[in-house]
């Protein structure tokens, strides 16, 4: 019979969240346990399109969290993180479109965003791969991060383990938590005084009940990337097109918004049905990320879709030029959603608290959630 072991802190799952919450409670002085069932990431948080998302949240205190989340990134560059200072623009060619960026940028500083809105001129200078054909404006956000997902997510691990009294136990499946008590494949059992289970959808496996109660959907997301762009081309600040005006929070404020999603569900229905809008970023080896799709449930499958990665790339050439926009590689994700709420908590027993379902939104908002958590029972 294994001997029990001992930590503050147990947290399953290490993609982003569950790094989040171990970081947080290991800056507090706690020592942690960390499991993963898989001894690399490959999960949500690694199929992603690398970017630190404050302009996509909601004003007030969604944004003022990503903005936290932010800060931490900047902070993991000491870890040997990259962690790039891109800002991103948004830009539009439908006059519908403009007009929703003049409102959001008119009211900006009263909602406490920091951006700006661009003229056709402007918007190519700080973003030249553009295409100037029929550009009307753009909107430009300074907060905006690129990191690469998989070394990220990787060297996080490894910092932790390397920096903080936080025990790494990758390629190992919890089965059970019965607090005080979490134990995994093979007998392994740790005695802890609080668990988090940031385990995606994976939850389910150890609390069905409560997963069947939380309301969360699974969401399928398509993305490509190219190979690195010849020469060191760089595209510059993340990029997104006015369907990305329909699909973040943050434009809701606006008025004019209700225009653009009416024109859009009477003449691009297929961008609709499989909830496509357009983004691109790139990583520290010059890959451009593209994407992505949206696909719920029931509606999921576990082939990819060519229709809808050629929609993507329709959309694109409307927007931009790549010196070399041949497609390297494909991917698909599937990743935690509720339909109304930013993130999910619950706490099946006394010390435990699944804590899973940032949306789209888990590289922009996990390490200012976890901060929040914790400094609130402190």
């Amino acid at each position: 019979m294994s001997t029990e072991q001992r930590a503050d802190v147990a947290v399953v799952g290490a993609g982003v969240v569950g790094l989040a919450f171990a970081w947080a409670a290991a800056r507090g002085g706690r020592s942690v346990v960390l499991f993963d069932r898989t001894p690399a990431p490959q999960g949500a948080s690694v199929r992603n399109f690398g970017m630190i998302w404050p302009i996509g949240q909601l004003p007030g205190p969604d944004y003022a969290r990503a903005l936290r989340s932010r800060a931490r990134w900047l902070e993991l560059r000491a870890a040997g993180v990259w962690v790039h200072e891109c800002g991103s623009v948004h830009a539009v060619y439908r006059a519908d479109e403009d007009a929703v960026l003049r409102e959001f940028a008119a009211r900006a500083p009263g909602l406490g965003v920091a951006c700006e809105y661009l003229s056709a001129a402007d918007a190519l200078r700080r973003a030249p791969a553009l295409n100037p054909r029929g550009l009307l404006g753009a909107l430009h956000s300074p907060t905006e991060l690129a990191v690469n997902p998989p070394d990220a997510v990787a060297r996080l691990q490894r910092y932790l383990a390397e920096t903080y009294p936080v025990t790494l136990r990758l390629g190992v499946a919890v089965t059970h938590i019965e607090m005080p008590r979490v134990r995994a494949a093979g007998g392994e059992t740790w005695r802890v005084g609080r668990a988090f289970v940031c385990s995606g959808t994976d939850f389910e496996t150890l609390f069905p009940a409560e997963f069947a109660a939380a309301g969360i959907r699974r969401c399928k997301l398509q993305m490509m990337r190219t190979g690195p762009q010849p020469g060191g081309w760089r595209v510059g600040p993340h990029l997104a097109g006015g369907l990305t005006l329909c699909h973040y929070r943050s434009f809701e404020v606006c008025s004019t918004l209700p225009a653009v999603r009416a024109r859009v569900a009477a003449t691009m229905p297929d961008y609709v049905k499989y909830g496509i809008h357009v983004l691109v970023s790139q990583n520290d080896r010059g890959e451009v990320i593209i994407g992505d799709s949206h696909e719920y449930d029931a509606d999921i499958s576990p082939f990819d879709t060519a229709e809808i990665d050629a929609l993507v790339l329709d959309y694109l050439r409307e927007m931009l030029t790549l010196p070399d926009p041949r497609i390297a590689a494909r991917w698909n994700g599937v990743y935690a959603k509720h339909p109304t709420r930013p993130f999910v908590t619950a706490e099946p027993q006394p010390g435990c608290t699944i804590a899973v379902a940032p949306g789209g939104a888990g590289m922009t908002m996990s390490f200012g959630i976890a901060d929040d958590w914790w400094e609130g029972i402190e």
